[in-house]
């Protein structure tokens, strides 16, 4: 075999094993090693060691260790500790752990829970009011912590079953709850973003900005969807009683949007704002989210020492997950790179002389179809890359690219039969809840997508507008 083929065996063996369940970032680094040892193999080097241990006068034991030492004298080894340091080193990885924390500890601060009921209350007289503040609550609160499941299971606790006993329909309802689950991936400060700008090496200033009016957009179709669904059926979204939804004076609801929604809101803003106005790195933005997340939950009265500690514990956990995709896939690409598989791709994807549309077309099926068995993170960081030296050869920009990267992966949690948002959504739902009608009340999100999709192909302005305006062309 050739050192391409033996790349596209490599290839292919990963993928193998990922269906069979095992652990994507330990097969990244076995497949790398493995493969790299092979890649990487110098005869003459090895045999210089063994030539050693056998002149050596010293105990059998020592010639032993030297035998051993040069089995590992292979520069793969060296590859891989090189690439541990590089992304443990990485400046802009650097803000996971942070806004990771962020998010954790927003989360068990029951901030949530009071915005929630502040904005059902303020959107009492709008047609599908709780749906629409479930929508609101879903976005603000996956834009502070980018966990798509943690959303999903804390508004399926929190407004999936005020929801249900408003009438809402079961359906509606599920998709309500799903689709605004997914935003967090998409509208910034989003770890998603984060994590494929330091895969591609873009800007994660002007990726933020180039995400804004796509991730507004998609939101505004939901809420879109959700008002006019309310207002064609009725039915699906019965006005709430004054029992449901008491009245309460201008003046007070006022102030519980000043004490819930507005320091959220502001928090995220901070963060956001100062890093697109070039006021701090994504690090420093994100240092000053976890602290204004800890000042939030003191001022709830929420922080607890238990409450505290599972905050660091998931963060710990997470940000060890990414690390290691990372140092896996750094590995695994840069062999599969040398043994010639990335030019073999990048030499078939030439013949087949295609447009730069039926490639996006074609990268976003492939990306779509990949997310239903894997999360967004082995994507962005394992196959992403595979597509980034293809963009220059169609002149498309590698900010538009993740965009549509990112709106792509929202299709992943909520596309059957792996939508991961229904499945979340589903193990903390009553029993009388069908898995089924959770799809059903996705596709109807999905088509919203689509449609986002589409308009960033035909207006791909949406994208650069800002980053054009705040940085320049």
């Amino acid at each position: 075999m050739t050192d391409p083929q033996i790349a596209l065996l490599m290839l292919g063996l990963f993928l193998g094993a990922v269906m069979f369940g095992f652990p994507i970032a330990y097969t990244l680094m076995a497949m790398g090693i493995g493969f790299g040892y092979y890649a990487y193999f110098d005869a003459d080097r090895m045999w210089r060691s063994f030539y050693r241990a056998l002149r050596n006068e010293a105990d059998t034991f020592t010639q032993v260790q030297t035998w051993i030492e040069g089995l590992f004298n292979n520069r793969i080894f060296d590859l891989f500790i090189n690439q541990t340091y590089t992304v443990m080193s990485n400046e802009v990885l650097t803000a996971v752990p942070l806004f990771l924390f962020m998010g954790y500890i927003v989360e068990r601060a029951n901030i949530v829970d009071r915005l929630f009921y502040t904005l059902n209350i303020s959107a009492k007289n709008l047609p599908g009011s709780m749906g629409i503040a479930a929508l609101i609550t879903c976005a603000l609160f996956a834009t502070a912590t980018g966990i798509v499941g943690a959303v999903v299971t804390l508004m399926g606790l929190l407004a999936y079953p005020a929801m249900l006993k408003a009438r809402y329909n079961t359906s509606f309802a599920s998709g309500i709850i799903c689709a605004g689950g997914t935003l967090g991936i998409l509208i910034p400060p989003s770890i998603m973003l984060i994590v494929y700008a330091a895969a591609s090496g873009t800007s994660i200033v002007r990726l933020y900005a180039g995400a804004l009016l796509p991730g507004f957009m998609l939101a505004g179709l939901y809420l879109v969807y959700v008002v006019g669904r309310s207002v064609i059926q009725p039915e699906f979204a019965p006005k709430p009683s004054k029992d449901e939804v008491p009245d309460i004076p201008v003046l007070k609801v006022i102030w519980m949007l000043l004490t819930s929604f507005l320091p959220l809101a502001a928090l995220i803003l901070a963060v956001l704002g100062s890093i697109l106005g070039g006021l701090a790195t994504p690090s420093e933005a994100a240092s000053v989210g976890a602290m204004g997340g800890l000042l939030l939950a003191v001022a709830y009265r929420a922080l607890t020492w238990q409450r505290l500690r599972e905050s660091v514990y998931l963060t710990m956990r997470t940000t060890a997950m990414v690390c290691w995709l990372f140092v896996g896939s750094y590995t695994f690409s840069s062999v599969f790179s040398y043994l010639g598989g990335e030019q073999i791709i990048s030499e078939f994807v030439e013949h087949l002389d295609l447009s730069p549309v039926t490639f996006l077309l074609l990268a976003q099926l492939i990306i779509f179809l990949l997310g239903w068995p894997l999360e967004w993170s082995e994507i962005i960081i394992i196959f992403v890359p595979i597509f980034l030296p293809l963009l220059p050869q169609f002149g498309i920009d590698p900010i538009f690219f993740g965009i549509l990267v990112a709106l792509n992966l929202q299709t992943s949690f909520l596309t059957p039969p792996m939508a991961m948002s229904a499945y979340y959504l589903k193990g903390i739902a009553p029993p009388q809840v069908k898995l089924t009608e959770i799809f059903r009340g996705c596709m109807p999100f999905l088509v919203m997508v689509f449609i986002s999709m589409f308009m960033i192909y035909v207006f791909p302005e949406i994208v650069f507008y800002l980053p054009d305006v705040f940085y320049g062309k």
